[in-house]
């Protein structure tokens, strides 16, 4: 029952912070709607048991894509007075086009049967589990990750080599 009103929490955070994200008319604001927003699906996540999912979201989303947003944003240095004004057809066409997506979307998910893909995909209940990731990637493909990791390790290394500067004696 608990989880049910946390579900219920999630989903208002989450739409009315993508309509803040919308709506709001500094960038700033937008892209800090939108962190809110990952967020709330970073919970939803959670709540389906899909922990590492949650974890990676927050981490790549959250995390890392809203600080290059940011940094973009503040970089471009965005004015009112350098926006151009949009014509009324093109406000109407973005709204058609914006309408007839959902109307897509909606129809894709009506003909959708959930209860026969779960049973179909043999859903035990346990597959987003960190655990049973684990165990799979240590287990199946440990040295494929090893061999991963000496790769990110040499390539930190280079970075950390070209990005510093000379010294002259």
């Amino acid at each position: 029952m608990l989880s049910e009103y946390i579900f219920w929490f999630l989903s208002f955070v989450a739409v009315f912070s993508a309509a803040g994200m919308i709506f709001s008319k500094n960038p700033v604001y937008s892209v800090l709607s939108l962190i809110v927003t990952f967020f709330a699906v970073a919970g939803h996540y959670f709540l389906l048991g899909a922990q590492f999912l949650a974890a990676v979201h927050i981490i790549v989303y959250a995390g890392a894509i809203m600080v290059l947003f940011l940094y973009v944003i503040m970089m471009l240095n965005l004015n009112k007075l350098d926006e151009e004004k949009r014509s009324l057809i093109s406000k109407a066409m973005s709204v058609a086009a914006g309408g007839i997506l959902m109307l897509v979307i909606v129809a894709a998910v009506r003909r959708t049967d959930e209860l026969n893909l779960v049973q179909a995909a043999g859903y035990t209940g346990d597959i987003g589990v960190t655990k049973n990731l684990g165990i799979v990637l240590y287990r199946e493909f440990l040295l494929p990750f090893e061999l991963a990791s000496v790769l990110f390790l040499g390539a930190m290394v280079g970075s950390v080599y070209l990005s510093k500067k000379e010294l002259t004696q």
